[in-house]
């Protein structure tokens, strides 16, 4: 089949996975990695947190996706190289400073993967008419949570079976990472082969010969914050997941901590498998739900049940602290319902996201978005393994469904036009 004839269904599964990897291993692999490595809490959230800082900043080099090359180049490329970074991992965690070290690489892989976010959304957008993006954007964010499952949940499970098998926790993580090196490789080979070439797919876009790099370079940016209403805009993307930043960095700690410390004391195994697995297949089938509701409805319609259902569920971690569960199931069925409800409440996000970039730079755009998503991550990460550490678990979750409440004001505050992301509509 020629790349203009070739279905979606060829690389859409497959370009969100890869673009979930070095995210999940970013973001989340390393927190249960440093963890079984004996870092506290505050150094975990702290350190963690500031890896978020590439995928804030590149709105600073997402015009760079429109001036020069092609998104697809872009995207094959940088997966490479994102390869080679996690065998680089593999390579530094033996080393006497193996936490620098491993975070120095992070860092590496941290902004090829946010490089490489830009380049793929914006070949999304390229390669797809507006109705078929709404009813993909499930797919998509349903394999990018399959790289989590994969991530935080097999590659978890595996670390804790192989460091029961040879008795080195170190080891353990040094196979894992040459594994995730291998196959990310493997996934780059795949896209180099079989990405369409659609004939929107054109460096130069939006004149920047003619006005010269530079002022396209500012152009792009001064487009963005001229939209109507911009400044809801931007609290919406920093403020819908303050909660969310928060819980998100403790979540894995607080199943592995012991119970005198307020954790439910289960082992890298039992978290691999209820938060990794059972809770994020959830997490999965919530993004499809999202995803198929939106192109229903429209996100207009859609947005405030959505809305409810990713932060209500927050409860379920609450109720575990309260009442330290020792059945897997009892866990891994509160994981679930929340999970579920956070993939429902993040597809309206995602759909949120598109309709801001919408316009002729919509790739640059599209970046400038999930960087402010990123900012609105990261600075509420950052304290929050401080904040648990001070307080307790049980007093943190309770604060985490107070943190709800600027979300609802910012979802009450913007504006969708009827009928956007419907397939009848478009």
């Amino acid at each position: 089949m020629s790349p203009a004839q070739r279905s979606p269904w060829a690389w859409i599964p497959t370009l969100y996975f890869g673009q979930g990897i070095p995210y999940v291993v970013v973001m989340t692999l390393s927190v249960v990695m440093y963890k079984n490595l004996g870092v506290s809490n505050t150094d975990i959230a702290l350190y963690t947190s500031w890896l978020y800082l590439p995928w804030v900043l590149k709105p600073l080099w997402s015009p760079l996706a429109e001036l020069f090359g092609t998104k697809r180049a872009w995207v094959t490329v940088l997966q490479f190289f994102v390869g080679a970074a996690l065998a680089g991992v593999a390579l530094a965690i033996p080393a006497d400073r193996a936490f620098q070290m491993t975070l120095a690489v992070f860092w590496l892989m941290a902004f090829a993967s946010a490089s490489h976010d830009i380049a793929a959304d914006g070949y999304y957008m390229l390669a797809l008419p507006q109705h078929s993006q709404a009813a993909f954007v499930g797919v998509r964010s349903t394999f990018y949570r399959l790289a989590n499952i994969g991530g935080q949940g097999g590659l978890v499970y595996l670390a804790g079976e192989l460091a029961e098998r040879s008795g080195s926790v170190v080891q353990a993580w040094r196979w894992v990472f040459w594994l995730l090196g291998g196959l990310f490789l493997a996934l780059a080979a795949w896209h180099a082969l079989v990405l369409p070439r659609p004939e929107a797919d054109r460096p130069g876009v939006g004149g920047a010969a003619a006005r010269g790099l530079v002022a396209e370079f500012f152009a792009v940016f001064a487009s963005f914050f001229r939209k109507p209403g911009i400044a809801v805009v931007l609290g919406f993307l920093l403020l819908y997941r303050f909660p969310e930043a928060q819980l998100l960095k403790l979540a894995s700690p607080f199943l592995l901590d012991p119970v005198a410390q307020g954790g439910l004391g289960l082992s890298t195994k039992a978290v691999g498998i209820a938060y990794g697995t059972v809770g994020l297949t959830a997490l999965t089938l919530g993004g499809l739900a999202g995803g198929w509701i939106i192109s229903r409805v429209g996100l207009k319609k859609a947005l405030w049940p959505l809305v409810l259902a990713m932060h209500l569920p927050n409860v379920a971690f609450l109720l575990l602290a309260l009442a330290h569960p020792t059945s897997l199931a009892v866990i891994s069925a509160a994981l679930a319902v929340e999970q579920f409800g956070y993939g429902l409440g993040f597809t309206a996000y995602l759909m949120y996201m598109i309709l801001v970039a919408e316009g002729p730079q919509k790739t640059a755009h599209y970046a400038i978005c999930t960087g402010f998503m990123a900012l609105g991550m990261m600075i509420p990460g950052m304290w929050s393994g401080w904040l648990q550490e001070q307080v307790g678990y049980v007093p943190f979750f309770a604060w985490v469904l107070v943190a709800t409440v600027p979300s609802f004001v910012m979802a009450a505050l913007i504006r969708v036009p009827d009928g956007f992301g419907r397939k009848e509509a478009t």
